[in-house]
């Protein structure tokens, strides 16, 4: 369904330059672009681009020209205003209103309204499934599990017992939230499980990868707070905190019982071991491992992961090591002629 360029300003409070009345019928890039869609620019290769191929731009300021001849929306940030205008056109193709006669719902689970339940959804018995939920095919949900009005949880996920998923939760395929916490004691008779109680907390906005596994606390919570993003292939581990509006990116692991505070960002492949505490606004590097605790307003990587600088100054002196040890033998040969010679006068 099209939206004329005038609401699609209104939405990110950007100002119309030209036609406010053209039809947008979706989005594309600066270089794909057809014309009845809206892209953006960033600069002017882009905007070059996109003045060939788009039937609207959204640019900032600094790129207004008089002989543009496409509608454009100014705004201060482009990116920010496009992500926010292309859900406007994100297809929704779950959002079936109903539930499938292939899918099992429990005659004790409460299902809100409107809600979309396809083919092979399990829900079980104390489930609270909320308004404008959607289950997708495959998905199962646990004993006494709450899902908050308009999540929507993709394909063959797996939301296990006790498990609480606030209001606006995005699960992506294959996901596992609340499977059992990898704890053992050794003892003479091998190793014995360590059982977990606890439960998997996910607040309000937190969007979930495809294959990430949270696991239940061993007590209390695992909790993953409000507008957090976690990428593909991440693992949260038993009892974890994670503060509000943190990044994690793929294939991040966190060992238990560790606190991250807000907006932290962990980049790719980063680790972060046990019962250590991170700080607020903390960016920890790619390939890094935080192995210590980190202060508020931090930036580390490395391994093991101390401040950025410094590892940037490691890294460049490591390029020069070759020449240093060839520099350094030969010093060792002139030091040896001169105890050579040294010794002979003696």
């Amino acid at each position: 369904m099209g939206k004329k360029v005038k609401e699609l300003a209104q939405l990110v409070a950007g100002e119309v330059v030209g036609e406010q009345e053209f039809e947008v019928e979706g989005v594309g890039g600066a270089d794909n672009a057809d014309s009845d869609q809206i892209t953006f620019a960033l600069d002017q290769g882009f905007f070059q681009q996109a003045k060939q191929r788009a039937g609207a731009i959204i640019i900032n300021e600094d790129l207004v020209r008089d002989d543009i001849e496409q509608p454009l929306i100014v705004v201060d940030n482009p990116r920010l205003a496009f992500a926010k205008i292309a859900k406007v056109f994100l297809p929704q193709p779950y959002a079936q209103p109903g539930i499938s006669k292939q899918a099992v719902v429990s005659a004790e689970a409460e299902v809100g309204d409107e809600v979309s339940i396809h083919p092979g959804v399990v829900v079980e018995a104390g489930a609270k499934i909320g308004d404008r939920v959607i289950l997708a095919p495959g998905v199962y949900v646990g004993h006494d599990v709450e899902i908050g009005q308009d999540s929507i949880i993709h394909p063959n996920v797996v939301i296990e017992y006790e498990c609480k998923l606030g209001n606006e939760v995005e699960i992506n395929a294959g996901a596992v939230i609340g499977c059992q916490g990898y704890g053992f004691e050794t003892g003479a008779d091998g190793h014995q499980k360590v059982p977990q109680f606890g439960n998997v907390v996910i607040e309000d906005k937190v969007e979930v990868g495809a294959n990430v596994t949270i696991d239940r606390a061993a007590t209390g919570s695992t909790i993953v707070g409000e507008g957090t993003k976690i990428d593909n292939l991440v693992h949260i581990a038993h009892n974890v905190e994670v503060g509000a509006d943190s990044l994690l990116i793929a294939q991040v692991g966190i060992a238990g019982s560790s606190k991250l505070g807000e907006r932290v960002t962990l980049a790719g492949k980063s680790g972060v071991v046990g019962h250590l505490e991170i700080g607020d606004d903390v960016t920890v590097g790619a390939y890094s491992a935080v192995t210590n605790n980190v202060a508020d307003d931090s930036f580390v990587s490395g391994y093991p992961a101390h401040e950025h600088r410094q590892e940037r100054r490691i890294k460049a002196a490591r390029k020069k090591l070759p020449q240093m040890m060839k520099k350094m033998r030969r010093l060792e040969k002139k030091v040896a002629q001169l105890e050579e010679k040294l010794n002979t006068l003696s």
